[in-house]
């Protein structure tokens, strides 16, 4: 887990992890001068990879240990505030509901230096068997795992 995020504990609320940061180049701009649409999922999915790790969950062990591992099935970007070349900001996340096949979480993007919200990404998860290609159940540790870590917004 990031250094500047405390360990959960059972008396402490669940908190929003630590997944990335990142840096808007000139080369991400579009013709209005600030980052375009297409450059925002690869930095949420890039930050989505860090999630199960922050979690303390090994998407190997998961996949070798219970046979599945986690396909998105839905992701819905929203923009909030512009970013421009030489912003740096920040991708933060929690896991906002646990289903019986899946689990919904949400990335925020915000800005290092002023603590904008500059955009957030609502992710659906669905834990998948790749052996018969369709949803599986949650494994009881991931359960656990998630658990620590839901938020109530």
């Amino acid at each position: 887990m990031p250094e500047s995020m405390p360990e959960k504990t059972d008396t402490a609320p669940a908190a929003r992890l630590l997944l990335s940061r990142g840096v808007v180049h000139p080369w991400h701009q579009d013709i209005y001068g600030h980052m375009n649409v297409r450059h925002y999922a690869p930095f949420f999915d890039d930050a989505t990879f860090h999630l199960y790790p922050a979690l303390g969950l090994s998407l190997e062990a998961m996949l070798a240990e219970h046979g599945v591992h986690m396909v998105s099935a839905r992701a819905v970007t929203s923009f909030i505030q512009e970013l421009k070349a030489g912003d740096t900001f920040l991708i933060d996340g929690a896991v906002t509901r646990i289903g019986g096949r899946s689990a919904d979480f949400q990335l925020r993007m915000i800005h290092t230096d002023t603590g904008a919200l500059h955009a957030t990404y609502d992710l659906t998860e669905v834990i998948f068997d790749p052996k018969t290609r369709k949803s599986a159940e949650m494994p009881a540790p991931m359960r656990v795992a998630l658990e620590r870590h839901l938020i109530k917004e």
